[in-house]
C-alpha cells in the first residue's frame, strides 16, 4: 500500500510510452464502438431505435423547423417531439431543445443536407476544429519556450486529444463539445495576442450561456476590457441577427421554454449524466434547495479563487486551464460530453508540467481527469460515485496548488537568483 502512495503521488509510472499505448487502445476500442453501432443500425436508427448520433437529431429538427419557416416550433417540447417522430419514426425518444436561437444559425444549414451527411459534417468539421485548437495551444507553448528535447510532443498530444474519452461520448451523442472546447481554447490561446478575436471567440459560447458565468468576472477582473467590449459587440450582433432572421417570436418562445428546461434539471431525475455539484447532492438524496445551495458554495469559490489566480502573476497556462474546469463546474447543469471543454484544460496544464516537472500527485491528477468522461455517467449510476465531478475539483485544486509554487518560486528567485535551480522536464 505504501508502495502503491509513492507510485502515485511521484507518477513515475505514468511516462510517455505508457500514455501514448493506453490512449492508442482507449482510441481502438472506441472506433470499435462506434463501427458496431453503426453496423447494427438500418441506417437512420441504431439497434434501440434511437436516430445515429442521438442528441444531433434533435438539432437537425430543429434546423428542419426553420427552414419550414417554423423557428419557434422547437421551444415547444411537445411539437418539437412530434416533428422528430415524423423525421426518424415513432420509436424515437424525446430529445429537448435547450439551445437559444444562436444556434439556428448552424442548424439550419445542417438540415438542408440528408441526416447522415450532415452529422458526418457536423462532426468531423468540429473534430478537425478542436484538434487544431489543441496543436495550436502545444506549439504555442513549445515556442515560449524550448522543448526541443520532446520531438513528439506534438504527435503525443494530439493522440490523447483524439483518443480522449470524452471524444467517444461526443460522437455517440452528435453534440457541440468539440465546437465549445476549441473555441475556448482559441479564446484563451489568443487573448494576450488577439484580445478582440478572444471577445468575439468568447461572444459566439452565448450559444451555451451556462458556460460564460465566470469569463466576464475574469475578463474584468484583469482589466481586459477590449475583449469584454469585442465579447459583448458580439452576443449583440448574433442577437440582432436572430431577431431580423427569424423575429422577435423567437425569443418569445425561447425564454418561454425556460421553464421546461428547469423542470428538466430539477425533476428530470437522470443525476448520473450530469456532472456538477448540483447533481451530485440531488444523486445522494439531497432536495433542491439543498443541491442549489452546494452549487453556489462551489461556483462562488471556484469565482473566488479565479480571481485570485488570474490576478496574479503566474503562467497564463495555469489560468486558461483553471478557467476552463471552472467554466464546467460553475453551473449546475454539465453533461458527461460537455467534459470536453477538460481537454484544453489538460493540454495547457500538461504542458505547463512537461515543460517545469510535475509536482507530487499531479500526473496522477491528470491521468484520472483523462480518463473521467469513459465511466462519469456508468460509474456514479452505478454506485452512486460522482467520478467526474471528483476528478474535476481535484484537478482544479492541483491548478490552484502549482500556482501557489509558481508565485513561491518566482519570489524566491527575485530574493536569491542562485537558489533557483531548474525542475527537471517530464520522462
Amino acid at each position: 500500500m505504501i508502495r502503491l502512495q509513492q507510485r502515485l503521488r511521484d507518477g513515475d509510472w505514468l511516462t510517455i510510452a505508457r500514455a501514448r499505448l493506453w490512449a492508442a487502445a482507449v482510441l481502438i476500442a472506441s472506433l470499435a464502438g462506434l463501427v458496431s453501432l453503426v453496423a447494427t443500425s438500418d441506417g437512420l436508427n441504431d439497434y434501440q431505435g434511437r436516430p445515429l448520433g442521438t442528441d444531433f437529431s434533435n438539432t437537425y429538427v430543429a434546423g428542419r423547423s426553420v427552414l419550414d419557416g417554423r423557428p419557434a416550433l422547437p421551444f415547444d417540447p411537445p411539437r418539437q417531439f412530434e416533428r422528430a417522430r415524423e423525421i426518424f419514426g415513432q420509436q424515437t425518444p424525446m430529445y429537448g431543445w435547450h439551445y437559444p436561437p444562436y444556434f439556428f444559425f448552424l442548424a439550419a444549414p445542417l438540415a438542408a443536407m440528408p441526416y447522415l451527411a450532415a452529422l458526418a459534417t457536423w462532426q468531423g468539421a468540429t473534430l478537425l476544429l478542436y484538434l487544431s485548437a489543441i496543436l495550436a495551444l502545444v506549439r504555442h507553448a513549445q515556442r515560449r519556450e524550448d522543448s526541443a528535447a520532446h520531438p513528439g510532443v506534438e504527435s503525443t498530444v494530439l493522440l490523447l486529444a483524439l483518443a480522449f474519452p470524452a471524444v467517444l461520448v461526443n460522437l455517440g451523442h452528435g453534440q457541440n463539445g468539440f465546437l465549445t472546447a476549441a473555441l475556448a481554447a482559441f479564446a484563451l490561446l489568443w487573448l494576450d495576442r488577439r484580445p478582440v478575436v478572444a471577445g468575439v471567440l468568447f461572444g459566439l459560447l452565448a450559444y451555451k450561456p451556462q458556460y460564460g458565468l465566470l469569463i466576464p468576472l475574469v475578463l474584468a477582473a484583469t482589466g481586459r476590457w477590449r475583449t469584454i467590449v469585442a465579447a459583448i459587440a458580439t452576443v449583440a450582433a448574433l442577437s440582432a441577427a436572430v431577431t431580423l432572421a427569424f423575429g422577435v417570436e423567437t425569443w418569445r418562445a425561447f425564454f418561454g421554454s425556460l421553464a421546461f428546461g428547469r423542470e428538466v434539471l430539477e425533476h428530470g431525475g437522470r443525476w448520473h449524466m450530469i456532472q456538477s455539484v448540483y447533481a451530485w447532492v440531488r444523486l445522494w438524496g439531497g432536495d433542491v434547495a439543498l443541491a442549489y445551495a452546494m452549487q453556489a458554495v462551489t461556483t462562488l469559490a471556484v469565482a473566488a479563487a479565479l480571481v485570485w489566480l488570474w490576478r496574479a502573476p503566474v503562467d497564463h497556462a495555469l489560468k486558461a486551464a483553471a478557467l476552463c474546469i471552472g467554466m464546467i463546474l460553475a453551473t449546475p447543469y454539465s453533461i458527461d460530453y460537455d467534459m470536453m471543454i477538460l481537454a484544453p484544460a489538460l493540454a495547457f496544464f500538461a504542458m505547463h508540467g512537461w515543460q517545469r516537472g510535475f509536482a507530487p500527485y499531479e500526473k496522477t491528477a491528470l491521468a484520472a481527469a483523462w480518463l473521467a468522461p469513459l465511466i462519469a455517467r456508468t460509474a456514479a449510476e452505478a454506485t452512486l460515485m460522482p467520478i467526474g465531478v471528483a476528478a474535476m475539483l481535484a484537478l482544479f485544486a492541483m491548478i490552484m496548488r502549482r500556482a501557489r509554487l509558481d508565485l513561491r518560486r518566482v519570489s524566491d528567485l527575485l530574493s536569491n537568483p542562485r537558489a533557483i535551480r531548474p525542475v527537471a522536464p517530464a520522462r
